[in-house]
């Protein structure tokens, strides 16, 4: 059997599916841990920002600096409620938690993606971060149509801001994909769900037998 990795996560834009694979994934083997988004592990600082107009605070008034700290002040949280010999299941890893930053510093500061990465990094500075198997699950590997893909699946039109914000994601993701972010890049264009799903697995290094151990 291999080593029992300690956390695995799906990151992706909006409407990916990362949701519905995370809990198939839940089902496949027991040693799997849910343990969701980050704001679910540090709710207060959360549900006080979104009390207000939280899409403002997001994108006017809050700091890249304010922000980036708590995204990874949640994640920390939800990092150390992993159980001994489980493997956690993540909705948005590390990468995903810096790109999430990076794009909202692009839009809000109007900086190029490199120079918006490098303030992320530069505030993430060393600190250490548990191993993960990172998964990032593309729309297409080209970011407008990504973009087109996922926005479609909404339902109804993203408005104000968030438009330029998810432009900005869909691109930042890829620039991460190109260097190396992520463990495995699933480009699920063309592909059903089960055909993504066995890819996920695939990318995990799960066995496809039901109890879904690692091989």
């Amino acid at each position: 059997m291999a080593q029992v990795p300690d956390f695995v996560s799906l990151n992706g834009p909006d409407n990916v599916g990362k949701t519905s694979h995370l809990v198939r994934l839940a089902e496949r083997w027991h040693g799997f841990q849910s343990l969701g988004a980050v704001h679910e592990h540090d709710p207060e600082p959360w549900a006080r920002v979104a009390a207000g107009d939280y899409a403002r605070w997001w994108f006017e008034t809050s700091t890249t600096v304010e922000l980036t700290e708590m995204l990874l002040a949640g994640h920390a949280k939800r990092a150390a409620a992993r159980e001994a010999g489980r493997t956690g299941l993540l909705d948005r890893g590390v990468s995903m938690l810096l790109a999430v930053a990076t794009a909202t510093c692009v839009v809000k500061d109007g900086l190029t993606v490199g120079e918006a990465f490098k303030t992320v990094t530069g505030i993430t500075g060393s600190r250490a971060t548990a191993p993960e198997i990172s998964i990032l699950l593309l729309p297409s590997l080209d970011a407008e149509r990504s973009y087109a893909i996922t926005s479609a699946r909404e339902g109804r039109p993203w408005t104000g801001i968030y438009p330029a914000y998810q432009k900005t994601l869909h691109a930042v993701l890829l620039h991460q994909a190109d260097h190396g972010s992520y463990t495995a890049v699933v480009d699920c264009e063309d592909h059903s769900l089960d055909d993504v799903h066995s890819d996920v697995v695939d990318r995990i290094g799960l066995s496809p037998l039901t109890d879904g151990s690692p091989r």
